[in-house]
């Protein structure tokens, strides 16, 4: 069964730094491209960026680029977000999943950026 497990989130004022993790397991972690989307209130989903399976390839959303950075350790099945310089417009409910299966995700981490 394939589990991703989100964390990290948390309160933040403009400008603030956090790291997200996601931790995955029941499927072959390092052969996928994985992606991290959010959530704002009231909006859909929206694709932030793209790692592939061995790590080499980044692709990230025009909002973000330069701010965040996406990676991952193979060894620990786990996938990481690097957000810095945040922005109001960051506040969402941040999840990880499958490139091919954005469906399957875990419960998601609440990022609030506020002053």
């Amino acid at each position: 069964e394939v589990q991703l497990v989100e964390s990290g989130g948390g309160l933040v004022q403009p400008g603030g730094s956090l790291r997200l993790s996601c931790a995955a397991s029941g499927f072959a972690f390092s052969a996928l491209d994985m992606v991290w989307v959010r959530q704002a209130p009231g909006k859909g989903l929206e694709w932030v960026s793209t790692l592939s399976g061995g790590g080499r390839t980044a692709n990230y959303a025009d909002s973000v680029k330069g701010r965040f950075t996406i990676s991952r350790d193979n060894a620990k099945n786990t996938l990481y977000l690097q957000m810095n310089s945040l922005k109001v417009e960051d506040t969402a409910i941040y999840y990880c999943a499958i490139s091919s299966n954005w469906s399957t995700r875990g419960q998601g981490t609440q990022v609030t950026v506020s002053s």
